[in-house]
């Protein structure tokens, strides 16, 4: 998480009020975020497939098993471990008898507003994203055979996990999915996605329900996509936060957090990179964020450094860059960071302030990482010439806030919380298979 950018300009004509605490005295944040009208039977049916382990290769995770609303739409912990993990979320363990290869190498992200068509960026890094320069209107590292049927880029993004074997996959030959991902069989006939997609069409109600919702359309994986987005777009908006309220005219803030926001859009600089309505300019920033965990190499390299948007663009400028999340609800989704570094707010704001000490000083005890055994989670904090590098490519310099201050900007943030839920966890899903989190 990023609250500001480097210490050249600051962003000017932010201030949300004319004065502290005043509501409706609101400078311009652009326009609002616009959401789709949502259809409700794929909203329902998209509901039933998130929840449903059947997606998975092992039949035993599910969308929900990272990105579960008990813990603010992600997962509660630094670096998930997704197939071969027992429980869910600070709970979850490894499978005895299925133990994991390595843990997910990034915190699993928070789902909150992705419907707003102004998002069109997604993962960390950005790798998938809206491009009307390609084929099919989106780009990402797969090519544009991987994106043919997506409604949009938050449906695309669901191709990721299901093609993991440390996600969702399974590894090597244990089921039919993942056989079909080790031998590079993925979008193409007999491939990984029309064999998950196989699975729910032999399923009569879900049969039923997508000749219901998608009338004359088959049963394809892009369509299972489409409508989990759908479900995520409607499932989890939340622009009703007490911030939309005061904006709105309708609620005051409390002292401190207008005190807070204050801070936020002047001095403290956050909204330098956490602008908008959203509080995030979807740009990519270097903030110095120590590195634990396998780290996003290919798995030829050895390596455990994760270098951020650099792989994607190829650019060196963008080294240890990661995309501005969006903070509302950042009160439920910790912990914080692209990888979790970070188990609380106070902790990532107090990074903020001055990244590269932090860096230096940081103490991995402090991530929430399931136990997994013969991992070495801490090869780039041991490494001085990693560190010195991550160091190097930092955008922020160091700045000062008293503790008062730093209370004040939490209380703000505390403002941008609205939950939102509207179905919640079904109690159960049509293969009939456990719902995960129930």
């Amino acid at each position: 998480m990023y609250f500001a950018q480097a210490n050249s300009s600051r962003i000017a004509g932010v201030l949300l009020f004319l004065a502290l605490g005043t509501p409706g005295a609101a400078q311009d944040l652009g326009p609002r975020p616009v959401y789709p009208e949502p259809d409700m039977a794929r909203v329902e049916l998209g509901q039933l497939l998130f929840y449903d382990p059947i997606l998975s290769g092992n039949k035993s995770v599910s969308c929900a098993t990272c990105h579960h609303p008990d813990f603010g739409t992600s997962d509660g912990v630094s670096l998930a471990i997704g197939d071969g993990g027992l429980g869910l979320g600070p709970d979850r363990r490894i499978d005895p008898d299925n133990a994991p290869e390595a843990r997910i190498p990034r915190n699993a992200p928070g789902l909150w507003n992705l419907g707003a068509t102004e998002f069109t960026r997604f993962f960390h890094d950005g790798r998938l994203e809206l491009d009307p320069s390609e084929p099919n209107g989106i780009r990402t590292p797969l090519g544009a055979d991987m994106t043919t049927g997506f409604d949009s880029p938050l449906a695309a993004q669901a191709m990721f996990p299901v093609l993991s074997g440390d996600e969702m996959a399974g590894h090597y030959s244990e089921n039919d999915i993942s056989r079909a991902v080790r031998q590079g069989l993925l979008a193409q006939p007999g491939g990984a996605w029309e064999k998950i997609a196989g699975r729910v069409a032999s399923i009569p109600e879900y049969e039923q329900r997508f000749a219901a919702a998608l009338p004359g359309d088959d049963i394809t994986f892009a369509a299972i996509a489409n409508v989990i987005a759908d479900f995520i777009a409607f499932e989890w908006r939340a622009d009703n936060a007490l911030f939309d309220r005061a904006m709105a005219g309708t609620a005051s803030l409390p002292q401190q957090a207008a005190q807070g926001m204050d801070l936020f859009y002047g001095r403290a600089g956050c909204a330098d990179c956490h602008a908008g309505w959203l509080q995030t300019d979807h740009g990519f920033h270097a903030i110095a964020l120590p590195q634990f965990g396998p780290g996003k190499a290919a798995r030829f390299e050895s390596h455990a450094r994760d270098e951020g948007r650099l792989r994607v663009t190829g650019d060196p400028a963008d080294a240890f860059a990661f995309r501005t999340p969006s903070l509302r609800n950042v009160t439920l989704t910790a912990p914080y960071g692209h990888n979790g570094a970070y188990p609380t707010l106070e902790g990532i704001v107090r990074h903020h302030l001055d990244p590269v000490a932090a860096l230096r000083a940081y103490d991995v005890q402090q991530a929430i990482l399931p136990a997994l055994p013969h991992v070495n989670d801490t090869r780039i904090l041991t490494d001085p010439g990693e560190m010195n590098a991550i160091a190097a490519a930092s955008d922020l310099g160091p700045q000062s806030l008293r503790d008062t201050e730093i209370a004040a900007l939490i209380a703000f943030l505390q403002t941008l919380e609205d939950p939102a839920e509207q179905l919640g966890i079904p109690k159960t899903v049509p293969s009939g298979l456990p719902v995960v989190g129930r």
